[in-house]
């Protein structure tokens, strides 16, 4: 199957995903610049899932771009990707308005430990169906930073528990650590 469908779905979904996200942010009713104070909180995680939001289409786009085609099990694997990124607008409203309280955290760090796995398998399902000698296997290698990703979020989940603000400081890593593109892929293709 052309991948064509499959990239142009995802796109839109991520914009919806966006769209819904800035929605959720409400302006105060009041005129002085104070009665921004108490929405910093809300700024700070739609930044954070902002960025992590363009991080995922940054990379599913250079994914994409290294896929000659795709199957049912990619087109499944990818729903299940967009699954998870879908929830997180509802996370980031939670973390905002509950002023960084664990289980909001913690529910945050659920749902990006869930779709850091779902990109995983979606890169695991295109590799298998390109097969282990592709531009994409070549590229994606052992996955280093997939697997350390996930290995963050699993450890800062419980740490919502005992003090959110860590466990924040982990999701932002692992952004940090995502911000550059992946450019494992275009250095294949380049070649």
């Amino acid at each position: 199957m052309n991948k064509g469908r499959m990239e142009a779905f995802s796109d839109g979904v991520l914009a919806v995903i966006i769209t819904i996200m800035v929605l959720e942010m409400k302006p105060p009713h009041e005129t002085p610049l104070a009665a921004m104070r108490p929405l910093i909180p809300i700024f700070l995680s739609y930044l954070l899932s902002f960025v992590y939001i363009g991080i995922y289409w940054n990379n599913h786009h250079h994914l994409l771009h290294a896929t000659q085609h795709v199957n049912g099990a990619t087109l499944w694997a990818n729903l299940h990707l967009l699954f998870w990124l879908s929830l997180i607008p509802f996370t980031t409203a939670w973390v905002g308005e509950n002023q960084v309280n664990a289980w909001p955290v913690a529910l945050y760090g659920i749902v990006l430990l869930l779709a850091g796995i779902a990109y995983f398998l979606l890169t695991k399902a295109l590799i298998r169906l390109h097969g282990q000698g592709s531009t994409l296997a070549k590229s994606i290698g052992s996955d280093r930073k997939t697997k350390i990703s996930i290995a963050i979020y699993a450890a800062s989940i419980p740490l919502a528990f005992a003090q959110p603000w860590i466990s924040c400081a982990g999701y932002v890593i692992v952004a940090i650590m995502w911000l550059v593109p992946d450019l494992r892929i275009e250095r294949r293709l380049a070649e």
